[in-house]
């Protein structure tokens, strides 16, 4: 598999500072998933690392960078409050899209958000702040009711994905849903936490994903838009 993709390991420069990013691309990459993590994570968490190592299986290439700095994330275990700080947060990951579009490193293909928890709320705003970038969104466990009067603008197909279990979560996105335009879908992982551990839940997540961003990422962000709530089993078979 080795030789079907390439590895990097980057600096990321966004406004005054630079941010560690890991870049996965298969060979003839059909788009880019760009991961923001949720509070108290990092570009190491293993549920995303889960997710991203999937969507490269499906041709999609992955980009999970810390959305804070080293010196940051000792100031933020300190007090906890820069990872709630979505402004910042969202802010960064433009910095990122920008980045992105500029480089020579990564090939001109479609981009698409992967955010969990805080880091969906983050996702949205930058998503509806960049309409002709990001084609699509994809949030696990998240929290997009913190992107606030931004939701009204998002043009990309959105999907939230929730634990069923997860029941305050769960009305925040279903509170959401609402607020947003065109193309989105609120699918329930039935039985499945907030951390999705429960046996075969993380899988589902993967495949749901997967799903969404093959379907969207090439076409149109502004077609005509649709909404309906649907609930899945988990398919039998740590951190944010």
């Amino acid at each position: 598999m080795r030789d079907e993709f390439d590895e990097t390991t980057l600096g990321i420069p966004a406004g005054a500072v630079r941010l560690e990013g890991d870049l996965t691309m298969p060979k003839r990459a059909r788009g880019l998933v760009v991961f923001a993590h949720g509070s108290g994570s990092s570009r190491k968490s293993s549920r995303n690392r889960f997710v991203a190592k999937a969507l490269v299986q499906r041709g999609l290439g992955t980009l999970l960078f810390d959305l804070l700095t080293a010196d940051e994330e000792r100031l933020d275990a300190v007090d906890a409050h820069l990872r709630f700080d979505i402004p910042l947060l969202a802010e960064r990951l433009g910095a990122v899209t920008h980045w992105i579009r500029d480089t020579d490193a990564v090939p001109g293909v479609p981009l698409g958000y992967f955010g969990a928890s805080t880091g969906a709320a983050a996702a949205l705003i930058a998503a509806a702040e960049h309409p002709e970038d990001v084609r699509a969104v994809v949030s696990r466990g998240g929290r997009p009711d913190l992107a606030g009067a931004a939701l009204a603008s998002v043009r990309a197909p959105t999907l939230l994905i929730v634990g069923g279990r997860d029941t305050t979560v769960l009305r925040l996105n279903r509170e959401a849903l609402e607020r947003l335009p065109g193309q989105k879908e609120l699918t329930v992982v039935v039985g499945a936490t907030h951390l999705f551990e429960e046996p075969g839940a993380l899988e589902e997540v993967t495949r749901l994903a997967g799903d969404w961003f093959v379907r969207h990422l090439g076409a149109s962000s502004d077609a005509e838009g649709r909404s309906h709530e649907r609930s899945d089993e988990p398919r039998r078979s740590d951190d944010e």
